[in-house]
């Protein structure tokens, strides 16, 4: 048995250093200046690469997302806010109705989208009960909020791609739902 003298000063330690990275911000949500080195890379018929910031100062969409891992688990609902995924493929010289967009993760991840998907359409969608629904009109954005908050690592951010609609009961299948988005390429057929 080991005497309590020996694991207090240790337990002291541990819950001090996860106070003090709960206070700098190491631990829970993230703030909106926390990723100044996040950038994006649009390619298509042009190359150019955002800031984070520079992505949080476009034009901006709002609404419900809710998604269904292939085990099963729901994620959601959450309000996201975001850009308008074509109006990214648009800075990078848009898409025509043949071409594919690549979006790609920081962890190598990748998803593609083909024309139809970008503007919302063609996704599977649930209800709470995982039955398949008609889909309401879809809109997938590069969000970096969740719920008011800049979206958190470990929920994807800085930025993730999520399929929004206004109504929270709409779940849709989740691998498309790109986690820690670095790179969107329209690929020309």
């Amino acid at each position: 048995m080991i005497p309590v003298r020996r694991i207090y000063p240790a337990l002291l330690t541990v819950v001090l250093i996860g106070a003090a990275a709960l206070a700098s911000g190491c631990l829970g949500t993230a703030a909106a200046d926390d990723y100044p080195a996040w950038n994006l890379t649009l390619a298509g018929d042009q190359e150019k690469v955002l800031t984070h910031t520079e992505i949080r100062a476009l034009s901006a969409v709002e609404g419900y997302g809710y998604s269904v891992s292939t085990v099963g688990i729901k994620y959601g609902p959450n309000r996201y806010r975001g850009v308008l995924l074509t109006d990214l493929v648009e800075m990078a010289g848009g898409a025509g109705v043949d071409d594919l967009i690549y979006v790609s993760a920081d962890d190598g991840y990748l998803w593609v989208f083909d024309a139809g998907q970008l503007k919302g359409e063609g996704f599977f969608t649930f209800d709470e009960n995982l039955r398949e629904v008609t889909p309401p009109p879809l809109r997938v954005i590069l969000a970096y909020e969740q719920d008011g908050e800049p979206l958190a690592y470990e929920d994807g951010g800085p930025l993730r791609l999520v399929v929004i609609t206004e109504n929270p009961d709409v779940i849709t299948e989740g691998s498309s739902w790109v986690k820690w988005v670095d790179r969107v390429e329209v690929h020309k057929k």
